[in-house]
């Protein structure tokens, strides 16, 4: 489960990235671009990514 939930954790982080490169106008060629709340909703997925990592490895060091 610690696997899957790891994995989730870091598509969601890149999406976010993807997302936050659209709606500042790094990365063109879509709706997004260019849109500031997609640069917010992808801040936020990388807040929540980067968040689930943290709990899952947090996690795994205390069962040690």
């Amino acid at each position: 489960m610690r696997i899957i939930l790891s994995i989730i954790g870091v598509l969601l982080a890149l999406a976010g990235a993807i997302w936050f490169l659209q709606g500042i106008n790094v990365l063109p060629g879509s709706f997004m671009t260019g849109r500031t709340e997609w640069a917010i909703y992808g801040a936020l997925a990388v807040i929540a990514g980067v968040g689930l990592l943290v709990l899952i490895n947090r996690r795994q060091a205390g069962e040690k």
